[in-house]
């Protein structure tokens, strides 16, 4: 079979595939290689829940102390990047993932949603579209970051051009706590709809509620228990959640082209870090293989990817300074040239 499918292709009666086709083709045998690491060790999961609220309410106790203030402050920052690991728990809780049918972790998890400005509403609905739609060229960003093709970036008028730099700049992205989870995950979903987000008033009073507390037991606690810690779990995650689909090797496709498996391999970034960082994130680097098959706790991803070989070559990014700088150069993504381009080279063209 192999020779006479050799002949076809070299007279041309068959075309080889494309990378497309290929892809297509070993979708459902890739989906299903995945399923065997879906399986969720339930003691497991109420292990690392139970162990990250551990250290984060004693990195808290620390941080409230009367210990010297470098103390404090070191250990407040811990607590803010634990809150990162609390998160992608939170996470795979709301894909379905793990603990599933505990009312017990639905009660802590979705409390801890509205203590990090996450209200479960807006989570669930903003990531399953995402999950859906990710990393097409153009149609809804909801979930995501706003997206501009080259020729819709020359058409758009100057607010538009404004609007659209400034969702994307730095500035905004690391002040995640203010732009992206108070205002447009809680503030801006409950005013948009009150009824259906009515977890995002409570998320905001809880929130003030909780600042107002601290401020009344010192500037110091109101910084160290609820600011900074904030301040660092929310801007590292919005630019993680950042440099997951906007890093240089990046592929988008158009909604024809468009499909499930190419966007989780193509279109989905796998972030290289340390050991002690791949823990505070919850491997949330993994993300190639989390966009493939969401259902894969947080703790199996890893496994997955080295035991499945086309996963093992992923487009990646790192948080270097140097790589980070890269990905946020990526603005605009040119559809005849294939990859993101600068707004300098989007104005240019």
């Amino acid at each position: 079979m192999e020779v006479l499918e050799f002949i076809h292709y070299s007279i041309g009666l068959q075309s080889y595939p494309s990378p497309l086709e290929q892809y297509m083709r070993n979708q459902k045998e890739l989906l299903v290689a995945s399923k065997a690491f879906t399986s969720e060790t339930k003691w497991l999961s109420w292990w690392h829940l139970l162990f990250a609220i551990g250290l984060y309410l004693i990195s808290l106790l620390i941080a409230c102390s009367s210990l010297p203030l470098v103390i404090r402050i070191a250990s407040s920052c811990i607590s803010g990047l634990i809150v990162v690991r609390l998160f992608i728990i939170y996470h795979d809780y709301c894909h379905g993932t793990i603990l599933r049918k505990s009312w017990l972790a639905a009660a802590i998890l979705k409390f801890y949603g509205l203590l990090v400005l996450s209200p479960p509403s807006v989570w669930s609905h903003t990531h399953d579209h995402h999950h859906k739609h990710n990393s097409r060229s153009s149609g809804s960003n909801s979930g995501s970051y706003p997206l501009m093709t080259r020729d819709e970036y020359v058409k758009a008028g100057s607010w538009t051009r404004f609007a659209y730099a400034l969702s994307r700049h730095p500035i905004t992205v690391f002040s995640g706590y203010l732009t992206v989870f108070l205002y447009g995950m809680s503030i801006r979903s409950f005013f948009l709809h009150p009824l259906r987000h009515l977890d995002s008033g409570l998320a905001v009073v809880l929130h003030v509620s909780l600042l107002t507390i601290c401020w009344f037991q010192g500037w110091d606690v109101l910084i160290l228990a609820m600011i900074l810690p904030l301040v660092i779990a929310c801007g590292l995650g919005a630019y993680l959640f950042y440099a997951q689909h906007n890093f240089p090797s990046c592929q988008l496709h158009k909604r024809e082209d468009w499909h499930y498996v190419l966007a989780a391999l193509k279109s989905s970034s796998y972030i290289r870090m340390s050991k002690l960082m791949h823990w505070f994130t919850g491997n949330v680097g993994y993300h190639h293989v989390h966009h493939l098959n969401a259902k894969i706790p947080f703790y199996r991803l890893p496994e997955a990817m080295n035991a499945l070989e086309e996963l093992q070559s992923p487009g990646t990014t790192s948080l270097h300074p140097r790589d980070v700088f890269a990905c946020f150069r990526l603005k605009v993504w040119d559809v005849d040239r294939g990859h993101f381009i600068s707004f300098r080279e989007a104005a240019r063209g």
